[in-house]
């Protein structure tokens, strides 16, 4: 995995987020919007100004930072998962929301001239490109000199215990993952890096908990089921899903106290700024 090209992973992420379009909104997976109001504070976008959402998914970000540019700015949400951009289109016709262009595109080749655009956001995506530096450079091709780049992702900390219940689960039942892949970007050294050598200054990155107890064991299996994790899951043959779900929740229920299921969302906020000059 770590060596594919874009174009060979691409479709494969894109049929994930494809499936998972549908829930992508429900309440267990509060944390995206809780991310996109936070992600929106430290950008701080002017009123006026061009904001690219990048992997915008079901628009959390792009609708938070439209409310914030105003009527005179545009927010431009891209994604390669099409079912993903149907939801969002979605949301902004029921908001009458009137300031958001999506379009279908990948993250690494984007069709925006040089320099447009004010800032640049991520919410958990940036780990999906085969070539993450490769990607951090196209974005700052077009940004504006002193506009800002920021991305998050998951802390080390992050779906723990659970997720390790749920990959040790997977390998009972024989489902090959790589062991590396949670691992991609939980380091703030790593963010720290990455953005660096985009020729990013000012870089700053800020761990934020953005936790929150769950009712009981299903509400994480939504989790599962409408997000990245049902990649892993879809390995699994269809006579052995309903096995595995019983087990792995069988398991979970066991972690559920008197105030539910905690669910730790420990998030790294990564920001760089392109140098004016």
């Amino acid at each position: 995995m770590a060596n594919a090209t874009s174009e060979e992973q691409a479709p494969g992420i894109a049929a994930v987020f494809n499936r998972v379009a549908m829930g992508y909104d429900r309440q267990a997976l509060r944390f995206f919007p809780y991310s996109a109001d936070k992600m929106v504070a430290r950008l701080k976008p002017k009123p006026g100004e061009k904001v690219l959402d990048v992997a915008t998914g079901t628009g959390a970000v792009a609708l938070a930072a439209a409310q914030a540019v105003g009527a005179g700015g545009r927010v431009v949400g891209i994604d390669i998962a099409e079912a993903m951009l149907a939801e969002a289109e979605k949301k902004i016709r029921k908001f009458g929301i009137n300031n958001i262009d999506l379009h279908t595109m990948d993250a690494s080749a984007l069709d925006f001239r040089s320099g447009y655009f004010d800032s640049v956001t991520c919410a958990y995506a940036l780990f999906f490109l085969p070539d993450m530096q490769a990607g951090l450079n196209e974005w700052k091709r077009v940004l504006k000199p002193g506009g800002n780049i920021i991305f998050t992702s998951f802390g080390p900390a992050a779906f723990r215990p659970m997720l390790d219940l749920f990959m040790a689960r997977l390998a009972l039942h024989d489902v090959v993952t790589d062991p590396a892949a949670g691992a991609r970007l939980n380091d703030p050294a790593q963010c720290r890096q990455l953005l660096a050598a985009a020729g990013l200054t000012d870089v700053e990155v800020v761990t934020e908990q953005l936790g929150y107890h769950l009712k009981d064991a299903t509400e994480w299996w939504e989790i599962v089921y409408n997000a990245g994790l049902r990649g892993m899951l879809d390995k699994l043959a269809p006579h052995s899903r309903d096995v595995f779900q019983r087990e792995h929740l069988q398991e979970v229920g066991e972690l559920v106290t008197e105030s539910g299921l905690w669910l730790n969302v420990e998030t790294l906020f990564s920001v760089g700024r392109k140098p004016s000059v």
